[in-house]
């Protein structure tokens, strides 16, 4: 939402339509437009009512906060359509690096709960795309095998603009593009996935304890993580 932009509510009616490329939210009978002046034409009827729905929840004052799916279609067209390729490259170099890659050599407690979390996705790569991912002990970067590292652009090169928006979170969010990956194939629901990305984290708290503050920004991390899995199949095309 650009500055100057007016926060008091201005309409009555939210209402969804089917317009040409794809479905449209109006507020009382006016086109919603991302902040470049772009009209806000979604893929699919989902997304668009999802939409539609924060729209019609807002109160007298506009709480762009409680905008998600909003601001990320605004961004799908405004600053990922037409970057693409770029966009998908970023993403793509976290397979390099993934999280659930690197393991820790102790103590014996956080092994076994980094295994019990990771190894199911480790074979889950393995199997869908035919290469296992190499784990290391520590931090200390080693590359992973050529051909996965393709494997994995190639599947990130066929999203579209509101897909490849909503992966960026699911990634970002995570610290792993392989969690990320899962959330797409389901292989698991988002909110286990995303137990699964807090494993060093959580033993952390749990030995050192927590506080306020990154309690907080935990909690937005994980409802940024879960708002990108719903945007995510809300921009899916229908299956027949």
């Amino acid at each position: 939402m650009s500055a100057g932009w007016i926060k008091k509510r201005f309409w009555s009616e939210v209402s969804v339509g089917a317009v040409e490329g794809g479905y449209r939210v109006t507020l009382d009978g006016r086109g919603l437009k991302t902040p470049a002046k772009s009209a806000l034409i979604l893929p699919t009827e989902a997304l668009a009512e999802m939409i539609a729905e924060e729209w019609r929840a807002q109160g007298e004052l506009i709480d762009p906060a409680r905008l998600p799916a909003t601001r990320a279609a605004n961004s799908a067209i405004d600053k990922v359509r037409g970057q693409q390729a770029e966009v998908a490259e970023i993403i793509a170099a976290y397979g390099d690096s993934d999280l659930v890659c690197y393991r820790a050599s102790g103590p014996e407690a956080l092994v076994a709960r980094e295994s019990a979390a990771w190894d199911p996705l480790i074979d889950w790569t393995a199997h869908r795309y035919g290469i296992r991912p190499i784990l290391r002990e520590g931090v200390m970067h080693g590359p992973q095998p050529r051909a996965l590292l393709l494997s994995f652009q190639a599947e990130i090169a066929r999203l579209g603009a509101f897909e490849l928006t909503a992966f960026h979170d699911l990634v970002a969010m995570s610290g792993s593009l392989i969690i990320g990956l899962a959330v797409l194939d389901r292989f698991a629901t988002p909110d286990a996935l995303w137990l699964a990305s807090r494993v060093d984290e959580d033993w952390q708290i749990a030995q050192w304890g927590s506080d306020p503050e990154a309690e907080a920004l935990t909690e937005g991390r994980r409802d940024a993580f879960l708002q990108a899995a719903r945007f995510y199949f809300a921009a899916q095309p229908p299956q027949n």
